[in-house]
Order: C-alpha cells, then structure tokens, then sequence
C-alpha cells in the first residue's frame, strides 16, 4: 500500500510539472507593455511571426520575426536576449558603455547578439567574437 501511494504521489509531481512548464502563443497585445514599448521602438511589428508565453519556473516572452530575429524577455518586460542573426542588434537595445567599448575597440564589426545571463550580459559580434560583461557592463573577457 505504501507503494502505491507512493507511485500516486510522484505522478502527481510529475504531471504538475508538465503542466507548469508550458508554452503558448500569444498576441503582441499580450506582452508586458514595457516588451511591446521596445518592440515597437526598435522593429517592425508587421514582420512579427509569433509571439510564445513561456510558464516554466518564470514566465518568459519570446517574439520571433520573419527573418529569423529572435527577442526574449522576462516576465516584467524586461529585454533578457536579442539574437539578429546576421544583422545588428539596433543600438538603442545596447547599454551604452558596452556599445562605446565594441565601437571603439572592434570599429568594424557590430553586434549581432546581446543578453544576460547569470553573471552579466553577453556581446557576440559579426567577426564570431563573444565579449563578457559584468553587471555594470565593464568588459570582462572574450568568450571563444
């Protein structure tokens, strides 16, 4: 018997984690307004493919364009990742003491992936450089 409860007792777990870790699409009316604001701000809603809620262990929002652009943010809004492939990240989604170190360090490449992560936020450049940052966006290191 005590197995059996037991057996009952971790499905149970198991099916309320499949639950709590879903995905969704949504309408671009549906993100944080804060996500929208940057949308909006820096690209074309109308090459808009979808927009994906995420309920995992936080709500996540993804948005993905037409050519591939992918741009993540937290539940608040908050910009967490942009990846433009192989176009640029538009400059106003950088911080500007990362963007001020790329430009006059690497003069001709530009960024084509931006994110945080645990430890700080990330640069990948066009030349196949990653550049680390901390959380006051004082450069780190370079990440091959």
């Amino acid at each position: 018997m005590k197995k059996f409860i037991f057996l009952i007792a971790i499905a149970m777990l198991a099916s309320l984690n499949a639950s709590a870790d879903q995905k969704q699409v949504i309408t671009f009316a549906q993100l944080p307004q804060a996500a929208q604001d940057a949308i909006s701000k820096n690209f074309n809603t109308t090459n808009i493919s979808y927009v994906m809620k995420e309920n995992g262990r936080s709500v996540e929002y993804e948005v993905r364009f037409n050519n591939g652009t992918e741009v993540e943010f937290d539940a608040d809004g908050a910009l967490k990742e942009v990846d433009c492939k192989n176009a640029t990240v538009p400059d106003a989604l950088i911080p500007s003491d990362v963007l001020t170190y790329v430009k006059t360090t690497f003069p001709a490449a530009t960024i084509t992936e931006w994110g945080r992560d645990d430890n700080g936020y990330e640069a990948k450049l066009n030349n196949g450089l990653k550049l680390e940052f901390d959380s006051s966006y004082r450069f780190l290191r370079i990440d091959n």
